[in-house]
Formats: structure tokens, sequence, C-alpha cells
């Protein structure tokens, strides 16, 4: 195995790095996340129940396999690449005015493998 230059770990970092970029604390992830499964699944036992205090003895088992849309389901957002993260940071500066635009994007142009928006 041979070792990697300090140019090339920060690339892998740049890489393979990972960030929250949901917009809340990324601490809170710990709790939101687990929250927001047990919604779901009450959503369903709660839709259950009512099916069946409510059918008719021969309606229950079709309503049961009725289910919700995939658009009612919460999922998780996936973690955005630290290259994306940075870059939209020097744009933001850029467009505040810190760092000068040319300054910023040739930055950016220094980015391995940053998205281009």
């Amino acid at each position: 195995m041979t070792r990697k230059s300090p140019q090339e770990k920060k690339a892998l970092s740049y890489a393979k790095d990972h960030r929250n970029s949901y917009g809340e604390n990324d601490k809170s992830s710990r709790k939101n996340i687990p929250r927001n499964k047990r919604n779901n699944v009450r959503a369903d036992r709660r839709r259950e129940h009512l099916v069946l205090a409510q059918s008719q003895p021969d309606d229950v088992e079709s309503e049961l396999k009725r289910r919700r849309t995939k658009k009612a389901y919460w999922s998780k957002w996936s973690d955005s690449p630290l290259a994306e993260i940075v870059a939209r940071a020097l744009r933001r500066r850029a467009r505040v005015g810190i760092i000068d635009s040319e300054q910023a994007e040739a930055k950016i142009a220094k980015l391995p493998r940053a998205r281009r928006r």
C-alpha cells in the first residue's frame, strides 16, 4: 500500500467527507431522526385502529392493505460533500462582499470535484 501525499489526502477529504446541510443543528439529528421514524409508525397504527373500528368486516382486509403514499412518509436527507459546502460558503462570501467574486471562483476551481452550480 503506497503512502498518500498531503494533496491526495486533502482531495479525498473534500470528496468523501460530508456535512449536514439540512439547516438545523447537526446534534439535533440524534433526536429528530428516531422521532420522525416513530411518528410514521405511530400514524400507521392509528390508521389501522380507525379502520378496524369503523369498517365492515369484509372491507377491513382491503383497507388495511392500502398504504399511505410515499410522499406522506418522512425520509432522511443525505449530507452534502465537503467540497460542495466549501464552494457554497465561498460564493456566499463573494455575494456579501467579504471577498472578490474572481477570488472566490479561483478558489472554487481549485476544489476537487466541486459541483459547479
